[in-house]
């Protein structure tokens, strides 16, 4: 039974990540006509209406300590995680930003180590991670070797994976409240659009109907708001429940591989060997992290 479930895990896991990986072709095609925070909120309304499609039963709680975990839990994984991202970019470059916010297993795992029952760092995990980051610096940079410093957005990218940290560990205390998971991944949305609001009055947002009649804009958007919000939400929520967190967040590292695969068959971008290289390391680091935690829970069995 218990093996079942590690299996439906990490299925789950790649699955979304498989998904994710993809995402960076419809934003960049969204960012044509939309703002960053104007594609935030319609692919998370998006999802959240899908959401209470799906379950339109109400999602109540057992205490005001559930509230507050479904609170913090829209507020790091849905507003801030995404917002932080979003304005990462502008400050500094894609590259710097994607191997900063591919560190977010090792925050993840930092945090699980003080708050959860079960799961520990460890040394060997620590060595899958560098391993991993190596691999992710060559697949980002693939061979230019020009990482910049850019304070202000290196900092902000810094940030955003500790955030989506926090979001991994109180998805798994939630996790262990029973809730239903669709339920409660709708709940974190309402929540997470709740506060996102106040930046749709710092920022540009504007109503123009003329954009929804393009069908590339309303594919992206449905794509972004139906698979990568809804349904992934759901999943990574429901993996996180499943193998914990440490173990779903090392998923993570394979974000820049799936995404070097898809350029190249999608947008049929060349391959080069120090792609390859740095898609092997990553895979190599985040078997060893994934080894590493499931060899402890033999030890040290998950909270129940």
């Amino acid at each position: 039974m218990r093996h079942q479930s590690n299996a439906a895990g990490h299925l789950l896991a790649l699955l979304t990540i498989v998904v994710w990986g993809t995402t960076f072709v419809s934003t960049k095609v969204l960012l044509q006509h939309f703002t960053p925070v104007e594609i935030l909120l319609l692919r998370f309304l998006i999802g959240y209406l899908v959401l209470w499609i799906i379950y339109p039963r109400p999602q109540r709680v057992r205490s005001f300590r559930d509230e507050v975990l479904f609170m913090g839990a829209g507020l790091c994984g849905v507003a801030l995680y995404f917002l932080i991202e979003n304005f990462a970019l502008v400050y500094t470059t894609a590259s710097n930003a994607g191997i900063i916010v591919s560190a977010a297993p090792f925050f993840t795992a930092v945090l699980a180590h003080f708050f959860l029952d079960g799961e520990k760092l460890t040394r060997r995990f620590l060595i899958g991670f560098g391993i991993a980051m190596c691999g992710i610096i060559l697949i980002t940079l693939n061979g230019s070797y020009m990482l910049q410093l850019n304070p202000l957005g290196d900092l902000l990218a810094f940030i955003a994976p500790a955030v989506w940290a926090v979001y991994s560990v109180l998805m798994r205390k939630i996790g262990t409240r029973n809730y239903h998971v669709i339920g409660a991944s709708r709940k974190v949305f309402l929540y997470g659009l709740l506060f996102m609001l106040p930046a749709l009055v710092m920022f540009e947002f504007e109503l123009n109907a003329a954009r929804f009649t393009q069908i590339t804009n309303i594919s992206n958007l449905l794509f972004l708001g139906v698979g990568a919000s809804a349904l992934c939400f759901v999943t990574w929520n429901q993996a996180v429940k499943l193998l914990g967190a440490i173990r779903t967040s090392v998923y993570i590292y394979l974000v820049p591989v799936i995404t070097v695969i898809s350029s190249a068959l999608i947008l049929h971008e060349q391959m080069t060997w120090i792609s390859i290289l740095g898609a092997s390391l990553t895979l190599y680091g985040s078997y060893i992290s994934e080894r590493t935690v499931m060899q402890k829970e033999h030890k040290i069995p998950l909270a129940k």
